[in-house]
């Protein structure tokens, strides 16, 4: 649990972080058209989700894990890093940016776990080293 919450600390950290710097370089990151570079933001977890995932597998399973091992732990990663994430930009809406609308705030949560979630699967795939075995 404790690489789980190290990297989930990682990516929540570096989500919230990216709020304010696009209010910083100028970009609004809540109204209804996207900026191209919010797309940048999706490397956050990919990334963070990889290394994650890979130091759980060399360093406590010592270089052997199964898909589903994968699987929980990139969830494990993720709910760690929603939490944190969800709190900064809670904090953001209400008060660095009070012109934006909680509507826009959840829609680009949902767009987050949907990435998060496919970022967890092409992760495991790619982790795992015990392919003929699901668990």
């Amino acid at each position: 649990m404790k690489n789980a919450f190290q990297s989930g600390l990682i990516i929540g950290i570096l989500s919230g972080l990216w709020l304010f710097i696009m209010r910083w370089a100028g970009y609004t990151t809540f109204n209804d058209q996207v900026s191209p570079i919010e797309y940048i933001s999706i490397l956050i977890p990919i990334f963070g989700l990889y290394f994650g995932v890979r130091s759980y597998r060399d360093k406590e399973l010592k270089g052997n894990m199964g898909f589903l091992e994968a699987l929980v732990q990139s969830f494990k990663i993720l709910i760690v890093g929603g939490v944190i994430a969800v709190f900064v930009g809670i904090v953001y809406i209400n008060y660095i940016a009070a012109e934006s609308n909680f509507r826009d705030f959840s829609g680009r949560i949902f767009g987050a776990l949907l990435i998060g979630l496919l970022s967890s699967l092409a992760v495991s795939l790619l982790l795992m080293t015990k392919p003929e075995k699901v668990d």
